[in-house]
């Protein structure tokens, strides 16, 4: 496999410190060759037009974006930064603190605390959460083909996972820890032994990397690399608003179309971005952003979204329903001899409906406040733990998104609903006795302290597993107290419920949701693979094969009167529509000074 080039070490460190003086001037130090097109949302001008607006530069925005570029002009609105300029961010080392050094704001991992009290991560950067995860890469398993909802044509599948592959896929080189994980594996049973291999199969197998063999990350933002750079445009700091909707006709009732977006940029100024006569308007804001940004863009439950005061514009009630979260349960010991610093590389791939994961971290140890025996150290001490973890497949279990603010930047309120399904619970507990028997190997022997008396045990880092691992409420009471998440978060659009098999919202025109809010399961073991595969493989489908929708004269006419009152300084605008019940949906982008744009079937 053709391996990308990495930058040098020191061109990094040049990258770094020349990267306040860039971004205080709107603009990007020297990086990757996609950095050229990319720009701060402050230097974009008020309003301009495209053929694509892909709302979420993430792990499926990004490659959406590079392929609709081939052919038309394409822009990609990121609520967040660019990756290149966090150090900790692009190397595996700095895993784990990319995580902890979250903030509300600005950081590249927006912390949130799910109702069930499980702290989870979304993506805040170019790249999205490809930029923050542990970096494993395994194409999706034959059962998601199956109940995804979509007509896979599975030739281009493979040749979009192949165009993923050529520029972020690598394979990882295995030390002490994973390889004693794999041998593990294979003792408690988890055959056949795969190798290193890309695609879904029962047994302990080598997954691809993300990560190159410097340590370096590499995210969905390189595939921006395949982008005709003369046709695209990538800003970051632009946190999206509202979809801006308008009558897809005179003659079609309560019928929607999108015809653009309204965001802003760090400063809090108003920028509209339209599209287009047969563009679309395309969510791949994630599992949270993109049905919150339906809600707040008045599509959603008619009685939810009244309630919050906000115009109903088109009643779909299943917006943020059926939102899934993969729990993650598991162990985690100190070793008594040196580890390496490893994120999940092996796999083993159970017929229990579970997977079985590894990864081994450095991290700070506090000494307890206040202690009259332990002396607080001057510098930080650090333990490297070792963790084995399961991942149920599906799962079942299923929650809901609703807003917790109208501001966009407000994370909503998420419930998952751990275990509430008993398969799943079922699934978690045989899951964790293959944990234990992974443990009881011959190959777990070296990470054992000895004892006093001669005898050898592990020295766990929080809750060990029961001792009567035969006994199921034991075993079930584990699982519900231990149950963490993976960051495998999918759902609240998902297909047939909120968009159709083409990834079209129901009932609205020139509005598609591609990312993995539109799963009812997770694809296979890590879903990163697949969702950079979606990116790629949606428009070639759909877009190529089928044609472009065409608009009547009564869209061009209203994207006509939009584009009088922008260039004539008229702004901000408030765009006006009669819906079937006769009411009045409107987006108001702000209150002094607005130009009003108000249509009825009679005006036409």
């Amino acid at each position: 496999m053709a391996k990308p080039m990495s930058s040098s070490p020191s061109f990094l460190a040049l990258l770094i410190v020349f990267s306040l003086h860039h971004l205080s001037r709107g603009q990007f130090p020297q990086g990757p060759s996609y950095s050229k097109f990319v720009v701060n949302a402050t230097e974009m001008p008020p309003e301009d037009y495209y053929d694509y607006i892909v709302v979420g530069g993430g792990t499926a925005g990004c490659p959406l974006a590079a392929t609709l570029s081939e052919n038309f002009r394409v822009l990609v609105l990121e609520r967040g930064g660019v990756p290149y300029t966090n150090p900790n961010l692009m190397s595996q080392d700095g895993f784990l603190t990319s995580l902890m050094e979250a903030d509300p704001y600005d950081s590249p991992a927006q912390t949130f605390t799910s109702e069930d009290g499980v702290a989870n991560a979304r993506g805040r950067v170019l790249g999205g959460s490809s930029a923050i995860n542990a970096g494993f890469y395994s194409r999706a398993d034959e059962d998601f083909y199956k109940k995804s909802g979509m007509k896979w044509d599975l030739h281009i599948v493979n040749q979009s996972y192949e165009w993923v592959e050529r520029a972020v896929v690598f394979r990882p080189e295995l030390k002490n820890w994973q390889s004693a994980v794999r041998d593990g594996l294979l003792e408690a049973g988890v055959d056949p032994y795969r190798g290193f291999i890309l695609d879904h199969a029962v047994g302990t197998k080598i997954g691809g990397s993300t990560f190159d063999s410097s340590g370096r990350r590499h995210t969905a933002a390189d595939l921006l690399g395949y982008a005709k750079a003369t046709n695209i445009r990538v800003a970051v700091h632009a946190s999206v608003e509202r979809i801006l909707l308008a009558p897809t006709s005179a003659l079609s009732g309560s019928k929607q179309s999108a015809i653009g977006v309204v965001y802003r940029d760090r400063i809090g100024r108003y920028h509209h971005a339209m599209v287009r006569e047969n563009g679309e308007v395309i969510l791949s804001a994630g599992a949270i952003g993109t049905p919150q940004l339906l809600l707040l863009s008045g599509i959603g439950p008619r009685s939810y979204l009244s309630s919050w005061g906000i115009p109903v514009v088109h009643h779909l009630p299943y917006v943020g329903q059926f939102l899934y979260d993969n729990p993650r349960n598991g162990i985690s010991i100190v070793s008594p001899i040196p580890l390496e610093h490893s994120l999940i590389q092996v796999v083993g791939i159970t017929n229990l409906g579970a997977y079985i994961e590894a990864a081994s971290n450095v991290i700070p140890f506090a000494s307890p406040a206040r202690s009259v025996f332990i002396r607080t150290p001057s510098s930080p001490l650090y333990l490297t733990v070792a963790t084995l973890m399961e991942k149920i497949i599906g799962p079942l279990s299923s929650g809901s998104l609703q807003l917790a603010s109208t501001d966009i930047k407000v994370n909503p309120l998420v419930r998952f609903n751990y275990f509430a399904d008993p398969l799943d619970l079922e699934r978690c507990v045989s899951g964790m006795r293959k944990v234990g028997d992974v443990l009881r190997s011959r190959s777990m022997e070296e990470f054992k302290f000895r004892e006093w008396f001669g005898g050898q045990d592990f020295r766990f880092v929080g809750p060990a597993l029961p001792v009567n691992q035969s006994n199921d409420a034991q075993m079930a009471e584990f699982c519900h107290r231990t149950v963490s998440t993976i960051w495998h978060y999918h759902g609240g659009c998902i297909v047939g419920k909120v968009v159709d098999s083409d990834h079209q919202v129901l009932g609205i025109d020139a509005l598609r949701v591609v990312d993995g809010s539109t799963f009812n399961v997770s694809p296979g073991t890590n879903p990163q693979a697949t969702l950079m595969m979606l990116g790629r493989y949606e428009f070639p489908v759909q877009i190529e094969a089928k044609g472009l929708t065409k608009r009547s004269a009564f869209f061009n006419f209203f994207i006509q009167r939009v584009y009088e009152a922008v260039s004539s300084h008229k702004f901000p605008f408030h765009v006006s529509t009669k819906n079937s019940d006769g009411e009045i949906a409107s987006e108001d982008l702000n209150k002094p000074g607005t130009t009003h744009l108000e249509f009825e079937h009679g005006d036409f």
